[in-house]
């Protein structure tokens, strides 16, 4: 059996075995910020929700991060690690980009030759 992550005990009728269970990441490919395509790939996942029949301006307000949420959480004294303050900085304008992206590919649209 291939060495994965954490072990976990299963018990099968009064036999004990150890399984080893893949570890997770819980920060995905998707949500790396040093990846240049990474924009790309989230507006290209809610531009699929768009074409499925979700409304766009429910999708922009999920993509968006307003500018007095970005205030709220640089001026909070919870948030006084001047790293965190910068990594906030940072998934701000990645959601602007990933909006920019979005907008873009919604609005190219009614121009997309479709194949059938």
């Amino acid at each position: 059996m291939p060495e994965f992550g954490c072990p976990f005990i299963l018990v099968v009728s009064d036999v004990q075995r150890q399984v080893q269970i893949p570890e997770f990441p819980l920060i995905g490919p998707n949500r790396d910020l040093s990846d240049p395509l990474a924009p790309r790939r989230e507006a290209a996942m809610f531009y699929g929700l768009f074409l499925r029949g979700h409304n766009v301006e429910s999708l922009r307000k999920d993509i968006d991060v307003p500018m007095t949420l970005l205030k709220k959480w640089l001026t909070g004294r919870q948030y006084d690690e001047d790293n965190f303050r910068q990594q906030l900085k940072d998934l701000y304008h990645y959601r602007k980009q990933v909006l920019a992206i979005f907008d873009q590919l919604v609005l190219n649209e009614p121009m997309r030759n479709r194949i059938q």
